[in-house]
């Protein structure tokens, strides 16, 4: 079990804030607490794990006015808390797990509580699947070393770590402004190796591009000219 299932074993139930974007997994996700629900919210889950839910959800696009049994979000731990004098609050959270939103509770609360189910990618037996890891990781740190270049080359590269390969394909997806149905849909996914896979297609669709574009940009720049997340 990973340390992010560990830290969610036993939730049953948890407060979802529904949001027109997608967490994954180890992302970084700061938010702006102002809503009355919302901060009720936050004071409940203050005395316990610091835990609750982030649902993907664009109330313009559906006669809804909640994510449907079945949608698919993540757990995000709150890791930072700035309150303001007024009662609103600035936090830092941070994705843990993923669930399978199963059915709401009425239990009287302003904000939205849901029965889930925690997940994580299927098991693998594909031996190819270190290998794919290994290309997927490779074709990153090109994009990345040519965004480093198109950027001006201002600090230094910082150094990519490879993590393993469920863990890489959710780095490797939050790195870049992914449309955010496509970015649902790896969240979605189940398997290590079709993520993998989708992410190998979708970077190597860019980094030749990208390559390109940073090379005229250096030659640019020794002509006279001058001596974040990465957009897909």
């Amino acid at each position: 079990m990973s340390e992010s299932m560990e830290k969610v074993a036993g939730i049953k139930h948890l407060p979802v804030f529904p949001l027109p974007l997608v967490l994954l997994p180890n992302e970084l996700l700061p938010l702006h607490i102002f809503e009355p629900r919302y901060r009720q919210l936050l004071k409940d889950i203050e005395a316990d794990r610091r835990i609750f839910g982030v649902s993907y959800f664009e109330a313009t696009d559906a006669f809804e006015k909640m994510p449907e049994p079945g949608s698919i979000g993540c757990a995000a731990e709150v890791r930072e808390n700035q309150e303001l004098p007024d009662g609103r609050s600035n936090i830092l959270t941070i994705g843990l797990a993923r669930y399978d939103l199963v059915g709401y509770l009425d239990t009287g609360e302003p904000y939205l509580v849901a029965e889930i189910e925690f997940f994580e990618d299927d098991a693998q037996t594909d031996p190819g699947l270190n290998d794919l890891a290994d290309e997927v990781f490779s074709i990153f740190r090109r994009v990345a070393k040519a965004a480093h270049k198109l950027s001006g080359e201002r600090g230094a590269f910082p150094e990519i770590q490879q993590a393993e390969p469920e863990a890489l394909s959710f780095l490797v997806t939050s790195a870049f402004n992914l449309d955010r149905d496509v970015k649902y849909e790896l969240l979605k996914t189940r398997s290590t190796t079709d993520r993998l896979e989708r992410l190998r297609d979708i970077l190597n669709q860019s980094v030749g591009k990208m390559e390109e574009s940073a090379r005229i940009s250096s030659l640019a720049r020794t002509n006279g000219h001058s001596s974040k997340k990465i957009d897909l």
